[in-house]
């Protein structure tokens, strides 16, 4: 193995997945089993009207991409000192692949909810805050 940049990147991103996977695991957590929704579907760091609703699929995405980080994390060791071929670990590109997608999965998922759960509010404007201003 020579030592360049993709390496390095190769490296980081495994990695990562470290405090990724424990931080989305212990949010699934704290949601499922703690019924904590303090960190349910965040827009701007404000809570949704009825965080409570929206916690269930925040804890599922939260859960789902933790299982997939744990598992590349417990694999690639697995296939790079067996060398059994199994799955995603056949080839760096497979399970990099899976890893970078799972987090811009993840990102993206948890755009959409909090945007879901907080709705925009077309508001009619008033004409006495309008002439003052």
């Amino acid at each position: 193995m020579v030592l360049d940049v993709s390496v390095v990147m190769t490296w980081i991103l495994f990695l990562a997945l470290f405090p990724m996977a424990f931080i989305w695991l212990r949010r699934a957590w704290r949601i499922l089993k703690q019924r904590n929704y303090s960190e349910v579907a965040l827009k701007r760091g404000e809570s949704p009207p009825n965080p409570r609703k929206w916690a269930f699929p925040v804890a599922m995405i939260n859960l789902v991409a933790g299982l997939i980080a744990v598992w590349i994390i417990v694999g690639v060791p697995v296939w790079i000192a067996t060398g059994i071929r199994i799955g995603p670990f056949q080839r760096y590109e497979s399970w990099s692949a899976l890893a970078g997608s799972t987090i811009w999965i993840k990102i993206i998922s948890d755009f959409i909810v909090s945007r879901q759960a907080h709705p925009f509010v077309f508001r009619k404007k008033n004409k006495k805050n309008e002439s003052a201003r």
